[in-house]
């Protein structure tokens, strides 16, 4: 079973070759082995899941079951959860419980899904690595010694390793698709207001998107359809329609127009990486689509822009958390700002503080014109780039990151080094685009990812596009030594 993709459990569901509790217990027990090595899980809610499973087995019996009634998946712990705690992979939160679900969880739980836990990730979803968590770092499946890729790598690592048969993630930069990219599996990070942020805690506010980390595109637009959707409560959340994102797929590639910017496949770009993804380009040509070299002559700006805009959002959003009302609070203070400073020395982690201060720099006086006002100008002709390229073509495409999965502690003591790791992910975000990555190919025994862009709310497109590549190859059915044990 946790080899199998969400529709074929559903399938499996249906039919009744198990139970919702069964199928429950199954994934708690690949948890209780499994996450002493691995560390993809920061809270495991055993009981709670199970009960919730037999309450699945009866809605089913009853008839009233709908796609995902007795579903597992695992959340990502920057998501709140009612009566649980939610920790953001930080001290500062380490005991925390919400006295509330997000909207992703209410809507995902109202679908009639399970939640097994609360994975691990980069402390407030700021890293590339998943080595920022306060509860330690999250290894990749396929090779305990390397990482898992960030922030959502305990959510990746979870879905890769057979733990959870999907989970949710957030993408501020990359944090979706670039672990999905190092540990084989699919993510998507869904258009700019297409899934309610209320009860996702913020790291920068313009930039974060909720999506869905599964097997394949299929089960993608599964999560996707239970997840989008207009939200009041979130001022960002867009008043659209939610396609059936499942009924649009298997439809033929002939004729859809894919571009491949030339600044994507740089000296940057490892040559096990580039192998793998000219012959999933090639793929699909012989399913169809036409491919054409592009230019975005502003993406290049895309890194430097990013690590002004997030760390300006970051510093303001994350000021509300200073030992008074919630979160880590120092032993006794002197006086207030004592209790400022030493709670928020204590609670936050060197990342963390580090993104803090840069922002609270370039928001400050004299330097806000110099950097933060300059950078939302790229950011808007990097958006531009994109306009103009979607009115030639219908997908973009490329890598998702540069390397396959490096090795823990390779990259921790060069911050730069780490943050290019996000260089063909983070324009997306800027631009507001959806984009997903699914597994295509290997580079030596790692798993390689190929990037797909698409243009505002055309999920559907990009979701239609990966399942006939899917379809078509069995890079997604690859596992680690870890899921077939």
């Amino acid at each position: 079973m946790n080899t199998q993709t969400l529709a074929e459990l559903a399938a499996g569901l249906e039919a009744g070759d198990f139970s919702s509790e069964e199928l429950t217990r199954h994934f708690l027990d690949r948890i209780e082995a499994a996450n002493a090595e691995l560390n993809a899980f920061i809270t495991v809610t055993a009981d709670e899941a199970l009960e919730a499973a037999r309450i699945a087995d009866r809605h089913r019996a009853a008839g009233e079951a709908g796609p995902l009634t007795g579903l597992p998946l695992a959340h990502k712990d920057i998501f709140c959860t009612q009566g649980v705690r939610t920790t953001c992979g930080s001290r500062m939160l380490e005991n925390f419980v919400s006295p509330y679900d997000a909207t992703v969880v209410a809507r995902l739980k109202a679908a009639g899904m399970i939640t097994l836990g609360k994975t691990n990730m980069d402390e407030f979803a700021m890293g590339s690595s998943n080595e920022t968590s306060y509860f330690g770092p999250v290894r990749n499946p396929w090779d305990a010694d390397r990482v898992p890729g960030g922030s959502s790598g305990g959510s990746c690592a979870a879905v890769a390793a057979g733990l959870a048969p999907a989970a949710t993630g957030t993408d501020t930069g990359g944090s979706i698709r670039q672990p999905c990219a190092l540990t084989g599996i699919t993510g998507l990070k869904p258009t700019y207001g297409r899934v309610s942020r209320y009860g996702m805690i913020a790291f920068a506010s313009s930039l974060d998107q909720a999506g869905p980390i599964t097997r394949s595109a299929e089960d993608a637009a599964l999560l996707l359809g239970a997840m989008a959707g207009h939200d009041p409560r979130d001022s960002t959340s867009v008043n659209a329609p939610v396609p059936d994102y499942v009924a649009g797929l298997g439809q033929a590639l002939k004729g859809l127009r894919i571009g491949i910017p030339r600044e994507f496949f740089d000296e940057g770009l490892e040559a096990g990486n580039a192998a793998a993804l000219k012959a999933a380009l090639a793929s699909f040509e012989a399913l169809g689509a036409s491919v054409r070299e592009i230019t975005l002559p502003n993406v290049d700006r895309s890194v430097p822009t990013y690590y002004v805009v997030a760390p300006a959002e970051c510093s303001s959003n994350l000021s509300r958390f200073d030992g008074v009302r919630f979160g880590h609070r120092a032993d006794d203070p002197r006086d207030l700002e004592d209790l400022y400073r030493r709670s928020r020395g204590e609670g936050f982690g060197a990342e963390v503080k580090r993104r803090i201060m840069t922002g609270t720099y370039v928001l400050s006086a004299g330097y806000y014109d110099a950097y933060y006002l300059k950078a939302q100008r790229v950011r808007q002709l990097i958006a531009a780039d994109f306009h103009q390229a979607f009115e030639e073509v219908d997908l973009i495409m490329g890598p998702t990151s540069p390397t396959a999965a490096f090795e823990l502690g390779a990259k921790m003591d060069d911050p730069v080094t780490m943050y290019l790791n996000d260089i063909y992910t983070i324009g997306v975000n800027l631009a507001g685009l959806p984009g997903m990555s699914v597994p295509c190919g290997f580079s030596g025994d790692l798993p390689v990812g190929l990037q797909i862009i698409g243009n505002h709310f055309e999920e559907a497109r990009l979701l239609n596009a990966a399942h006939m590549f899917q379809q078509a190859t069995d890079w997604h059915r690859r596992t680690p030594g870890a899921a077939t044990a």
